[in-house]
């Protein structure tokens, strides 16, 4: 940026365009870390997946929360997605980062099925006993990350990759409502109608659909 205005005959240093780009809240988009906290005393379950061949579906489902920019703050977004087919379960928005709305979306998940395994990481919301207590009571094998292990969760890694770049980083959302739109707008393209070259051609709905 420094370069082009000087080119265009602006006279500025790095120092004062990296301010007025603050100043704007203009930023670069990238992959971010997201620091995961677990709360003391909740307990930790250990990995199950390492070595594991996933073959079919609900063998395994896994969980992962990301943040929905708007116009004026963000949203957290929750999905619980089928490892096999690619398939979303259910998801949900929140504009707090509190355990209720990640109950919420598994308890929908699991009423309409189980998987063998339900792998997560470690963050406070997943390791509170009103999630982990869900998955207990429907006698589902738990799986956590470890710290720092974001690729022991690729899937749902790369859904968010496919979510921010083809949905929220084209579209400034002004409010919940419209965040809300765009995202089931965009899950439904992705589970019923874009077929998947890792799935052979087929749509996540179609390979997960197999199972009934």
């Amino acid at each position: 940026m420094t370069a082009m205005l000087r080119r265009q005959g602006y006279e500025v240093n790095v120092k004062r365009v990296r301010r007025l780009l603050k100043v704007m809240g203009l930023e670069t988009m990238y992959p971010r870390k997201r620091r995961i906290l677990s709360a003391p005393g909740h307990r930790v379950y250990p990995y199950l997946l390492k070595g594991v061949t996933i073959d079919h579906p609900n063998q395994v489902w896994s969980t992962d929360i990301t943040y929905i920019p708007l116009a004026r703050g963000f949203l957290y977004l929750v999905v619980i997605l089928d490892w096999h087919s690619r398939f979303v379960l259910s998801w949900r928005l929140s504009n707090t980062l509190d355990e209720a709305f990640c109950v919420e979306a598994l308890e929908e998940a699991l009423a309409g099925g189980k998987p063998e395994i339900f792998n997560s990481d470690q963050g406070s919301q997943f390791t509170s006993d009103a999630f982990t207590g869900c998955l207990r009571r429907a006698e589902v094998r738990i799986s956590m990350d470890g710290r720092g292990r974001a690729f022991d969760n690729i899937f749902v890694e790369r859904f968010w990759r496919s979510l921010k770049y083809e949905e929220v980083y084209l579209h400034a959302y002004r409010d919940g409502r419209d965040a809300y739109e765009g995202i089931e707008r965009f899950v439904n393209r992705y589970c019923f109608e874009r077929p998947h070259q890792a799935l052979g051609y087929q749509t996540p709905y179609e390979v997960y659909r197999l199972i009934g």
